[in-house]
């Protein structure tokens, strides 16, 4: 069908080939260049620019599930080392631009497929051309015959064979993109992560309902607007129109007190969520959040959510009063009940108050949010935190002696990405009042925590 998603396997996996080959080539180059006398240190930086510079072209020429691999990966931006920011920011944006609109008469067929060939009775204005394209899809606006005005989120043909092909390729160049940043985007977690939820976002009926519930939990908040579902089906949704400034644009040219405001917002809808509605939002990306008119958060894209009906476990706020306390033998205790150490080699578990002095030193500068009254989110400390959560011998540690619980490695996945907005705006917000409210186990010995 013409219009549908890309999918030229054999172009691509031509472009993806390349990319070892570049690598193996640039590093022979090194090496008479070693041979001829050049500064080591000097010809490895030339190299890893190098590659770099090619391994983000070539993910930016990539469409469909790529394009949902950059959403991810634009946050991390403020954890890289500076000499990568510009071509790994042009390969993001290149990535999220807009790619061909789907043919008018193909945006026609699918919706008569979806909503039935009287679909014109139901949306009597519809505009062609699309104002946005998402990963798998694209966003039109319209009016519903009751005159209500709304975004028609419409599922490209062929969506999930290309998302499918497009992680394949991903996957292969994951190991590269982890060598040229330094380990600071872990970007082969990221992909396997992608592809446990690649089923889930695929269904427009569940993103439905999960929309449907964040809107009731979050009807007539001040704070928060989540549009309505208007009508839904496996591969069409339409919701009400939500006019505001994107998150994006305020960290471009947003005053500090919108910076601050939308940080504070980001921050309380992603802490109080799970409690509210029994689900986290799970893809925070600057895309998804609108500052409105009226100063509340517009929240959109309700595709990817971890289901936490209990709300954050316990553990969590527990282990982070631990580390603000300074509190090893507290940490251990809490790791020890939720069963995260690992076996050592006689058959316990590592659980000694020696071993979390290194653990208390690791989760310090993440948990510097959380222990004072205010905090300023910036680019440096977030490129610290990149650092030593993904590329250093604490993190080797954290690998070696914990066992993660499975619904946690998307909530720190969530976490992450919202540690990386809040630093791409610049935010000065009281996120541990934040983190009292939304954050169960952490609230009791707060208090005792000196500014």
């Amino acid at each position: 069908m013409s219009g549908e998603l890309p999918r030229g396997a054999v172009r691509r996996s031509l472009k993806v080939a390349s990319l070892p080959l570049g690598l193996a080539g640039r590093t022979a180059f090194g090496l008479a260049r070693r041979l001829a006398g050049g500064a080591e240190e000097a010809i490895r930086t030339e190299i890893e620019e190098r590659t770099a510079k090619q391994l983000f072209a070539v993910i930016g020429e990539l469409k469909g599930g790529a394009q949902k691999f950059a959403q991810v990966l634009s946050v991390m931006e403020s954890g890289l080392p500076e000499k990568l920011v510009r071509p790994y920011r042009a390969a993001l944006t290149s990535l999220q631009e807009a790619g061909p609109a789907l043919p008018a008469r193909t945006v026609h067929g699918v919706l008569a497929e979806q909503l039935g060939r009287d679909w014109r009775e139901k949306l009597p204005e519809f505009a062609d051309r699309p104002v946005a394209t998402a990963s798998i899809g694209q966003v039109h606006r319209g009016r519903w015959r009751d005159g209500t005005e709304v975004a028609v989120k419409i599922q490209h043909p062929g969506a999930a064979d290309a998302l499918a092909s497009d992680l394949s390729h991903l996957n292969r160049i994951g190991w590269i993109l982890d060598r040229v940043t330094g380990g600071e985007v872990n970007a082969r977690e990221i992909l396997a992560e992608l592809r446990e939820r690649m089923t889930e976002e695929l269904d427009y009926r569940q993103e439905a309902e999960s929309q449907t519930a964040f809107a009731d939990a979050f009807d007539g908040d001040p704070d928060f607007m989540v549009p309505r579902v208007v009508a839904g089906t496996g591969q069409v949704l339409v919701s009400e129109w939500l006019e505001g400034v994107q998150a994006s644009a305020v960290m471009d040219d947003g005053s500090q007190e919108d910076r601050d405001r939308l940080g504070l917002l980001l921050a309380r809808f992603l802490l109080t969520g799970p409690q509210r509605v029994g689900l986290l939002h799970a893809d925070p990306h600057p895309g998804n959040f609108r500052l409105t008119g009226d100063g509340r958060l517009g929240v959109l894209d309700f595709g990817a959510v971890a289901r936490l009906p209990d709300g954050f476990p316990s553990w969590i706020g527990q282990v982070m009063r631990a580390c603000v306390e300074k509190d090893p033998d507290r940490m251990a205790e809490v790791m020890r009940d939720a069963g995260m150490l690992k076996e050592d080699r006689s058959g316990g578990t590592a659980g000694r108050r020696e071993d979390f002095g290194w653990l208390l030193g690791s989760f310090e500068l993440m948990s510097r949010p959380l222990a004072t009254e205010e905090f300023t989110f910036d680019r440096e400390w977030m490129r610290e935190v990149m650092g030593r959560a993904t590329f250093s011998e604490d993190a080797e540690l954290i690998r070696s002696r914990l066992r993660m619980p499975p619904e946690h490695a998307l909530v720190q996945r969530v976490w992450i990405s919202e540690l990386g907005m809040l630093s791409q705006l610049g935010a000065r917000i009281p996120y541990r009042a934040e983190a009292i409210a939304g954050l169960p186990g952490f609230a009791p010995a707060v208090s005792g925590v000196s500014e």
